[in-house]
């Protein structure tokens, strides 16, 4: 893997981390259980897609 490789899949990885922290700090505030579902499919997603790009490095 090229170095400017390396570099797009870290970006991409502080995206997803940024995101997942996000949502977790969303479902925190929420009070409504549809959109509290909503959320955690979202979170999960976004922790598949970290774990994806973990085994990539």
């Amino acid at each position: 893997m090229t170095e400017k490789e390396i570099l797009y899949i870290e970006d991409a990885v502080n995206h997803e981390i940024y995101t997942i922290e996000t949502c977790v700090e969303i479902i925190d505030c929420l009070e409504d259980e549809n959109l509290i579902k909503l959320v955690k499919k979202i979170l999960k997603k976004h922790k598949t897609i970290l774990e994806m790009f973990m085994e990539v490095l």
